[in-house]
């Protein structure tokens, strides 16, 4: 569907697929059927709103911010445990945060201050894809598990130290252009990766825990890389118990550019549907929630809000992946909706 003047047009006899239109050479200029008003989405009787993409794989990028690598280190210092991240937090950030800010990743300024690091005893397997030449990326959802504006998402119902991750996502048709940005919440479970990034997959690819939308916004004379590059990413949480908890993203203090971002992605790899990437955050929650020195963790219930001016608002609900809907709509399921609808 494409979204024009508040309404919603159906295109899906133009291109049957998100990951079609994206490969369009004009996909704002295809036509429709109206099919109702954005502000009916989310009402009782309205449609339900699903993640933008379908086909596309989902990678996201990490440790692209200085304070995400310093928070990575902490993690990994102690253990996967909150109680002990407070205490190793200051001393980390003395030594090595205004380094990692200083230096542009892959230069030899950065490798000399990798040098120095090692010879301090400072050295981090997060510091090396913070200011290393190759930038973390990984895998973060199967094709169609990604939930959308106003759903459930999830965190695994063992883990008590994690925290929502506000970014752009930019979205890759696929010849490897990026055609459009969107919202995304890259859900992370601290006390998992802490204990081991060997634990990545579990800690990142769970039912619900990537969350994508409202929409795509395509690229134009009036949106283009240097928006997303300016873009700020506003975060609020609510808790059930009252509790609020304000934040901002700004892609402004990004160490990589996005369109290297978007090179390393593609270098040994090919994406014949496109794909969607996380650009990563600086947003590393430390207030303390409950108890102090713990810093933050989600409750169920919270409700994760997370906007920008020009790519509009994300909203879900905090639940367990357990118990979240089931992911249920695979590949196979959509294959038979477009053939009954005589769309293949």
């Amino acid at each position: 569907m494409i979204l024009r003047g508040g309404r919603i047009y159906d295109v899906s006899a133009s291109a049957a697929t998100v990951s079609d239109l994206l490969d369009l050479a004009d996909p704002a200029s295809v036509t429709g059927a109206d099919i109702g008003a954005v502000a009916d989405l989310g009402s009782d009787n309205g449609p339900v709103l699903l993640a933008p993409i379908d086909l596309q794989c989902v990678k996201a990028c990490g440790v692209t911010f200085a304070l995400s690598a310093i928070e990575r280190v902490i993690e990994e210092r102690a253990r996967g445990d909150a109680d002990k991240a407070n205490e190793i937090r200051g001393d980390l950030e003395a030594k090595v945060g205004s380094g990692i800010r200083s230096v542009v990743p892959g230069t030899p300024e950065a490798a000399n201050l990798k040098a120095a690091l090692i010879e301090a005893g400072m050295w981090s397997q997060y510091l090396e894809v913070a200011i290393g030449p190759d930038a973390e990326v990984f895998t973060k959802a199967p094709v169609l598990s990604a939930v959308g504006w106003g759903a459930d998402i999830g965190v695994r119902s063992d883990s008590d130290w994690n925290n929502p991750e506000p970014e752009v996502v930019l979205i890759v048709d696929k010849t490897g252009t990026p055609r459009g940005a969107t919202l995304g919440n890259d859900v992370n479970l601290r006390d998992f990766e802490g204990r081991s990034a060997l634990l990545l997959g579990k800690a990142k690819d769970n039912n619900a825990s990537t969350s994508i939308g409202p929409f795509i916004r395509l690229f134009d004379t009036g949106f283009t890389m240097d928006d997303v590059r300016a873009a700020e990413v506003d975060l609020v949480i609510d808790g059930p118990e009252g509790y609020r908890l304000e934040g901002t993203n700004k892609m402004s203090q990004i160490s990589r550019d996005p369109t290297d971002l978007v090179r390393q992605t593609l270098s040994e790899h090919q994406y014949p549907d496109g794909f969607a990437l996380f650009l990563g955050t600086l947003f590393a929650p430390i207030q303390d929630r409950d108890h102090p020195g713990r810093g933050f963790t989600h409750k169920d219930g919270d409700v994760v809000r997370i906007s920008s001016p020009k790519l509009g608002a994300l909203v879900n609900r905090v639940t367990t992946s357990k118990a979240a809907a089931p992911w249920t709509f695979g590949i196979r399921a959509l294959v038979r909706n477009l053939a009954g609808r005589g769309l293949l």
